[in-house]
C-alpha cells in the first residue's frame, strides 16, 4: 500500500474506478455502508453518488448527506488520515464548484483543492494549465469541443484557472489560482529551482484553487508522492479530479487477472446479457459491430411505445422483450437489449427528462427480469451502468475486479445476492473505446483465453 491514508472517492458517475481494481463500489451512503468501505482492506473505494444525472440543488443534497455520513463512520472506525476526491468528467463537465463547496463546508477546513482532469487511457492531458482532448493524434482544448457545448455543463474556457473563475462566477479569480506546471512537477521544484513541489505543498493554505498539469501517468505518480508526503505532515487536501489522479494516490500494483483472461468470472461459461442505453454516436457505431458477431441476438426496444399515455404500455413492452431475451438465452445466445435508435423532440427539458426516467425504468424492469444463470452482463451507457448496479441488481456493494479494456470496469456482485450472485458486470461509459471495443469486450468474455481456468 501506497499510502495509510484512507482515500474515499465521491463518483459522481459510476466509471470514475475505470483506472483502478479490487476495492469497494458503494451504491448507497448510510453509516454501516460507508463503514464497509472505510474498514476494507484496499486503500481506496468509491461511493457511487451518480450526481452528474441531478440538478444543482439535487447534486448538492446527495453531497451533503454522504459528507455527514461520513463522519460518524470515520469515528466508528477510528481513522483520522484521509483524503477525500470528489472524482468527475475528464471534460470538465459536471457541478463545480457545488461539490467541492459543499464536501469543504461539511469536511472542511482543507488547505487546498486541486483540479487535476487529466484521463490518460481517455486522451485527457494538462499542459501549461490548459486542458487539452486528443482527437486523431492532435491535442484539442476542450473548449473547442462537443463536451464545452454541453447542454446542463458547458463551459467557454480550457485555461483551468479561467474556467474556475467561469464557473464561480469570479468568486475565484483566475489569477489566484495556484499552478503547478509540467516542468516543475518534472524538476520536483518550481522552475526557478528555488522551492521544492513539497514545500509548495507544505506552504498551502486557506481552501487555495491550484490546478495540476500531467501528460503522463508517471507526473502524476510524481505529484502524488509529494502529495501524500504532505498529507502525512499534517496537510489536509481535496482533490476535484478525473480518475488517472486515483491510480497514482492508491498506488497499487497490477490487477490480478489480466483484461484478456476474464471470461474465467464468467459463470459456468453460460452466455451473458447486454443492456445498451447509452445514445452517443460512438455506442450506436458500436452496437452495429456487436450485432454483427456470432452468437449475437439482437433485440430492439421501440422505446416511441413508451410515449403512449396508456399505463400498459410499459408492462407490454417488457413482457415482449423478456420474452425474447429468454427465448436467446435457452438457445445458447447472448441478447443485446437496446434502445431504439432515432433522436426523439421534446417540447421541454422537463418532458424530455421524465420520458429518459421512463425508459430507464424499462430498462431496470428488463434487467431484473434476466435469466437467473447468465454468464456475465454488460451495461452500456454511464447512467445505464449506474441504473443496473444500484436499481436493476439492487446492490449496496460490488466488488471491483479490474478493467477488461481501457476505462471500463468490471465488478462482480456479492456471493450471496438473492439472484445473481457472483454475476461479473461490465460498466462501459457510452462515450469510451474504438468502434470494435463493444466486440472486443464480449469476445473476451466469451472466449476463453488458451491455457486460461
Amino acid at each position: 500500500m501506497a499510502t495509510k491514508s484512507k482515500i474515499i472517492v465521491l463518483d459522481d458517475d459510476p466509471t470514475g474506478s475505470q483506472t483502478v481494481h479490487s476495492c469497494l463500489l458503494l451504491m448507497q451512503w448510510d453509516v454501516d455502508t460507508l463503514r464497509l468501505g472505510l474498514a476494507d482492506e484496499s486503500p481506496i473505494f468509491f461511493v457511487l453518488t451518480n450526481t452528474r444525472s441531478l440538478p444543482p440543488e439535487q447534486a448538492a443534497a446527495v453531497t451533503r448527506e454522504v459528507c455527514h455520513n461520513l463522519k460518524p463512520a470515520l469515528d466508528a472506525e477510528n481513522i483520522q488520515d484521509f483524503l477525500i476526491v470528489s472524482r468527475s468528467d475528464s471534460t470538465l463537465r459536471g457541478h463545480y464548484p457545488i461539490e467541492t463547496d459543499v464536501i469543504a463546508e461539511e469536511l472542511g477546513p482543507f488547505d487546498a483543492h486541486f483540479l487535476v482532469p487529466a484521463f490518460f487511457e481517455g486522451g485527457r492531458i494538462t499542459r501549461d494549465s490548459v486542458h487539452y482532448l486528443i482527437i486523431d493524434g492532435v491535442p484539442t482544448p476542450v473548449n473547442e469541443t462537443e463536451f464545452a457545448r454541453d447542454s446542463v455543463f458547458g463551459y467557454t474556457h480550457s485555461y483551468l484557472p479561467d474556467y474556475v473563475a467561469e464557473k464561480t462566477k469570479g468568486r475565484i479569480s483566475s489569477e489566484s489560482v495556484e499552478r503547478f506546471l509540467l516542468e516543475d512537477i518534472r524538476a520536483g521544484k518550481d522552475i526557478a529551482g528555488k522551492v521544492s513541489i513539497l514545500e509548495r505543498l507544505l506552504n498551502l493554505t486557506g481552501n487555495q484553487c491550484v490546478a495540476v498539469d500531467a501528460e503522463t501517468q508517471d507526473d502524476l505518480n510524481r505529484f502524488a508522492t509529494d502529495i501524500l508526503t504532505a498529507a502525512s505532515q499534517g496537510k489536509r487536501f481535496l482533490f476535484r479530479s478525473a480518475a488517472s489522479l486515483l491510480t497514482a494516490l492508491a498506488g497499487l500494483p497490477p490487477q490480478p487477472v489480466p483484461a484478456e483472461e476474464m471470461s474465467q468470472y464468467v459463470r459456468e461459461s453460460k452466455p451473458g446479457a447486454v443492456i445498451v442505453g447509452s445514445h452517443v454516436k460512438k455506442t450506436t457505431q458500436q452496437l452495429e459491430q456487436l450485432l454483427q458477431e456470432t452468437g449475437i441476438v439482437g433485440i430492439e426496444i421501440d422505446v416511441v411505445q413508451l410515449l403512449d399515455d396508456s399505463l400498459a404500455q410499459p408492462g407490454k413492452l417488457l413482457t415482449q422483450t423478456l420474452e425474447k431475451v429468454h427465448a436467446a438465452h435457452d438457445a445458447g445466445k447472448t441478447p443485446v437489449v437496446y434502445t431504439s435508435r432515432e433522436e426523439l423532440v421534446f417540447a421541454d427539458v422537463q418532458t424530455r427528462l421524465l420520458f429518459g426516467a421512463d425508459v430507464s425504468a424499462l430498462l431496470m424492469d428488463i434487467a431484473r427480469g434476466l435469466p437467473a444463470d447468465i454468464g456475465f452482463l454488460i451495461g452500456k451507457g454511464g447512467i445505464t451502468s449506474n441504473d443496473v448496479l444500484s436499481k436493476g441488481l439492487a446492490l449496496t456493494s460490488a466488488r471491483l475486479l479490474g478493467q477488461i479494456l481501457a476505462g471500463c470496469s468490471v465488478v462482480r456482485t456479492p456471493g450471496n445476492h438473492p439472484q445473481f450472485p457472483n454475476l461479473p458486470v461490465v460498466l462501459f461509459p457510452g462515450n469510451v473505446g474504438e468502434t470494435d471495443a463493444l466486440v472486443t469486450i464480449y469476445k473476451r468474455l466469451t472466449f476463453p483465453v488458451s491455457g486460461c481456468k
